[in-house]
């Protein structure tokens, strides 16, 4: 039996849990949908000894530490395991200008220095390692159509402003078409890259509701992680998973995700976690 050690099964790790456990595989994992303490250590150690594939979700701290490198990387470095993953953010690659970005396109020069740094570290481990840089995540309970619903959401009046965001459904589908792909970097976004605006649009008219009121940064009061967000724009690029990897996302644009969504669920209160399986991994 294949046999996965997931760092933090949050959100998006989870759902892939739930995957991989679907496909007959045996999943262990810390974090809140997990089994195993993180700082349990000969737990941890004796769940590593017994994988045969390694993910982390878990994104690095406010010290700027990734803490399963910290706590374990020398566990994983010596681990004879063949298959490593690690889920980054496309903010590594920092502003782009609304230009394309691809896995070739230099990192570490935007907001998410920690995260870049993270990124090289997993890297480092060799060449058992795949990368998953992921842009805003959205799904079940976490998307335009939960804030719109619950009149959170934004219109911000920043017409050239775009950015990448995928499915949580096509990051699991990624993941999985990865466990029998190459090695590397890979990005994991959708077709469609647009506005926040487009996005917010099409959930009020998939709900029957009025859009929000177009406003300014200053009049909409946003946090200083959602004032990060707009001070960045970008389109990132799929190619090279759909070459290597055989993949193709199930929702290839907002609309397709958001319909699918409606049809499927009732809007839900998002909840908090870390970065790697949040909505702001853009």
């Amino acid at each position: 039996m294949q046999n996965m050690l997931i760092f933090g099964m949050g959100y998006t790790a989870g759902r892939l849990a739930r995957r991989l456990r679907d496909l007959g595989w045996m999943v262990r994992g810390t974090g809140r949908g997990g089994d195993l303490a993180f700082a349990d250590r000969d737990a941890v150690l004796a769940a590593l000894a017994k994988a045969s594939h390694v993910l982390s979700s878990v994104p690095p701290d406010r010290a700027g530490a990734d803490p399963v490198l910290e706590g374990y990387g020398s566990a994983l470095r010596d681990w004879p395991g063949r298959w490593i993953g690690y889920l980054s953010s496309t903010g590594v690659y920092g502003d782009a200008g609304g230009a394309w970005v691809d896995e070739a396109t230099p990192i570490g020069g935007g907001r998410r220095s920690a995260r870049a740094e993270a990124d090289r570290a997993w890297q480092e481990l060799g060449e058992r390692v795949r990368v998953f840089r992921l842009p805003g995540i959205y799904g079940p309970g976490r998307s335009a159509l939960d804030r719109v619903a619950e009149g959170r959401a934004h219109r911000i009046a920043l017409p050239d402003q775009v950015f990448s965001r995928v499915h949580v459904d096509d990051i699991v589908s990624g993941v999985v078409a990865a466990l029998s792909g190459p090695p590397g970097v890979y990005n994991l976004a959708d077709d469609a890259p647009s506005s926040q605006n487009a996005v917010i649009e099409e959930a009020a008219r998939i709900l029957g509701q009025t859009p929000p009121p177009m406003q300014t940064l200053e009049e909409a009061q946003l946090s200083p992680m959602a004032l990060a967000f707009y001070a960045e724009n970008r389109r990132v690029a799929n190619g090279k998973a759909k070459r290597l990897l055989g993949w193709a996302p199930a929702y290839p644009d907002y609309c397709a995700g958001l319909r699918a969504l409606s049809a499927t669920t009732s809007p839900a209160p998002t909840s908090t976690e870390p970065a790697a399986a949040s909505t702001d991994h853009s």
